[in-house]
C-alpha cells in the first residue's frame, strides 16, 4: 500500500495536477459560498473543459470542485446564514449563532480544521478499502453485476428526498435516455425520433449540462436571492482550550458517521450531516446549548460532510457505481476519456486510481489554506448581482456544448434539457437519480444480455448465484420496507426535519 500511496503522491505533485487540483479548490469554495450554484451544476458546466485535459488532470480539478464545495457552504452559512450548499444548512443552526456570539472565527476554525482531519481518515478509508472491495469485485459474473447494479438504483430510488414514486419515475426516465440509440448487439435503432443525431445516443453532457445547469439558472432567475448581506466579523481564527476539548468527540463520531454514511447510493452526503447533528444533541454533555451556539453541531456535520464527500468515491472507483449525482458526472466524465471505472481501474489505471486518492488529501490542505485567511474575499462574492453572473454561464455553457462534436444539436439538446430540468423542478421532482439512471441503465442492460447468453436465457442464474441473490433479496427488503405506510411516513418525516 505504501508503493501504491507513493506513487500516487507523484503522480499528484506534478505541476500541472498541483494546479489544477487548486484551480478545482479555489472554483468548488466559491461555488459552494454562493447559494444556488452547487457542484452538480458546476462540474456539468465544467465537463467540456476536461476533452482537452489528461484524464487524472481532470478528475483531480472535478473532485476538488466536489469536495471544496463542502468547505465553502460553512462559510457563507456561518457568517451570513445563507447555506451556500444543501450540506451547510445544518451549520447555520449553530455556527451562525456562535458568529452572532462574537465566536465566527472559532465556527470557522473547528469547519475547517475538522473538515481537514474527515478528509485526510476518509482518504485512507479509501485507500485501505480500495484494493479488497477491486478484489471481491473480481470475482462478480455478469449475474451479480446486474443485481448490485439494480440494487443501486433502488437504493437511490428510496434514500432520495421526497417521494419513492417520483424517484422511482426518474430512475426509470433516465434509464431509458441511456438506452436511446444504436444497440450493439442487434444493430437496431432505439427511441432516436428519426434524429441521426441520436444513433449513438443522447450526449452526456448535453444532459447533465441541461439539467442540472441551465435549468439552476432559470430556477434563480425566477426566484432571486438577496445574496447582500452584513457578515458577522470573524474575529481570532482559533479555538479556546475549552472550544476544542469539547470539539474533538464531536470531530471524531462525525468523521466515522461520514464515512460509513458516504457510501450509500442516494442523499448519503446529504443525510450524513443531519445525522450527525441529531447524534450529537443526543450525546452532547451541553445538549442544553443546541440552538444557541453549540460548538459541536458545527464540529460534527462539518466533518461528517467532508468525511461523506470522500468516500463516496469508494463505489465508483472500485465497483463503477455512482453515490450521488455527482460521482455519475465523474463516471461520466471517465467514459467520455475512454476508461471505465470498475475493479479492473486499480490494475489498468494505477496511476489514475492512486494520484485522484493522493490529490484529495493534498486538496484538503489546500483547502484549509484557501479558506481560513481569505474569508473576506469569499463573503464578497455574495455581493455579485446574478444579472452580471447567468449571462456569462449562459455563454459558456453554449460555448462548451457545441466544442464537444462541433455540433449545434447538441446545442438544441442543452437547451431542451434545461428546460426538461426547469419542469422537472417545478414538479417537485427530485433530478439526481435521473443522471445515476442514465449512467447504470446501460450498464444494467449489458451485464444483463451477457448474464442471459452465458445461462442460455434461463433467467434463474440470478437466485442460484448466492451474491446475486443476496444483492436481489435485499433490494426486494428495501422496495418493501418503503411500501409499508409506517416506515414511509418515517422517513418522510425524517426528510422533512
Amino acid at each position: 500500500m505504501l508503493e501504491n500511496l507513493a506513487l500516487g503522491f507523484s503522480t499528484a505533485v506534478t505541476f500541472q495536477n498541483l494546479g489544477f487540483a487548486f484551480i478545482g479548490c479555489v472554483i468548488g469554495t466559491a461555488i459552494g459560498v454562493l447559494p444556488g450554484v452547487g457542484p452538480v451544476a458546476t462540474i456539468s458546466l465544467l465537463l467540456p473543459l476536461t476533452f482537452g485535459l489528461d484524464p487524472i488532470t481532470s478528475m483531480i480539478m472535478l473532485a476538488g470542485i466536489y469536495y471544496g464545495a463542502q468547505y465553502g457552504g460553512s462559510t457563507s452559512a456561518i457568517l451570513l446564514n445563507l447555506p451556500g450548499e444543501v450540506t451547510a444548512v445544518v451549520t447555520t443552526l449553530e455556527g451562525h449563532k456562535m458568529a452572532q456570539a462574537g465566536r465566527a472565527g472559532a465556527a470557522l476554525a473547528v469547519a475547517a480544521l475538522g473538515s481537514f482531519f474527515a478528509g485526510t481518515v476518509a482518504t485512507l478509508v479509501v485507500a485501505a478499502s480500495g484494493p479488497v472491495l477491486t478484489a471481491v469485485a473480481m470475482s462478480f459474473g455478469p449475474a451479480e453485476y446486474f443485481s448490485l447494479i439494480l440494487l443501486g438504483l433502488i437504493a437511490a430510488t428510496v434514500l432520495a428526498q421526497g417521494s419513492i414514486f417520483k424517484s422511482l419515475a426518474m430512475i426509470v426516465l433516465g434509464v431509458t435516455l441511456g438506452l436511446v440509440g444504436t444497440d450493439v448487439q442487434s444493430g437496431q435503432l432505439r427511441f432516436t425520433l428519426g434524429f441521426p443525431q441520436l444513433f449513438e445516443g443522447v450526449g452526456f453532457v448535453p444532459l447533465a449540462m441541461g439539467i442540472f445547469g441551465i435549468s439552476e439558472i432559470i430556477r434563480n432567475l425566477e426566484c432571486p436571492e438577496n445574496r447582500s448581506g452584513t457578515a458577522s466579523p470573524v474575529g481570532k481564527l482559533w479555538l479556546t482550550k475549552a472550544e476544542f476539548n469539547r470539539a474533538v468527540p464531536s470531530v471524531l463520531r462525525g468523521t466515522a458517521l461520514g464515512s460509513l454514511l458516504g457510501i450509500l447510493p442516494g442523499g448519503g452526503l446529504a443525510l450524513s450531516t443531519f445525522a450527525s447533528y441529531m447524534l450529537e444533541r443526543k450525546v452532547s454533555k451541553y445538549r442544553h446549548e443546541f440552538g444557541s451556539g453549540a460548538i459541536e453541531g458545527v464540529a460534527g456535520p462539518e466533518s461528517a460532510n467532508n468525511a461523506a464527500s470522500q468516500t463516496s468515491f469508494i463505489p465508483m472507483l472500485t465497483l463503477g457505481l455512482p453515490a450521488n449525482a455527482v460521482m455519475a458526472l465523474m463516471i461520466g466524465a471517465l467514459m467520455i476519456q475512454g476508461i471505465q471505472p470498475g475493479p479492473r481501474m486499480i490494475d489498468e489505471q494505477p496511476t489514475l486510481f492512486w494520484g485522484l486518492i493522493a490529490s484529495m488529501w493534498i486538496g484538503n490542505l489546500m483547502l484549509v489554506v484557501i479558506n481560513l485567511p481569505l474569508v473576506g474575499v469569499w463573503v464578497s462574492l455574495l455581493k455579485v448581482p446574478y444579472k452580471y453572473l447567468y449571462p456569462a454561464i449562459l455563454v459558456f455553457c453554449g460555448i462548451g456544448a457545441y466544442s464537444i462534436n462541433n455540433s449545434v444539436f447538441d446545442v438544441y439538446q442543452t437547451a431542451l434539457f434545461g428546460l426538461v430540468g426547469y419542469a422537472l423542478i417545478k414538479l417537485e421532482f427530485e433530478p439526481a437519480p435521473l443522471l445515476i439512471g442514465f449512467v447504470l441503465g446501460p450498464m444494467m442492460e449489458e451485464y444483463l444480455k451477457r448474464a442471459m447468453l452465458l445461462s442460455h436465457g434461463d433467467v434463474s442464474v440470478f437466485i442460484e448465484r448466492p451474491l446475486s441473490a443476496v444483492f436481489l433479496l435485499f433490494g426486494l427488503l428495501a422496495l418493501a420496507a418503503m411500501v409499508v405506510p409506517s416506515i414511509r411516513r418515517k422517513k418522510n418525516q425524517a426528510v422533512a426535519e
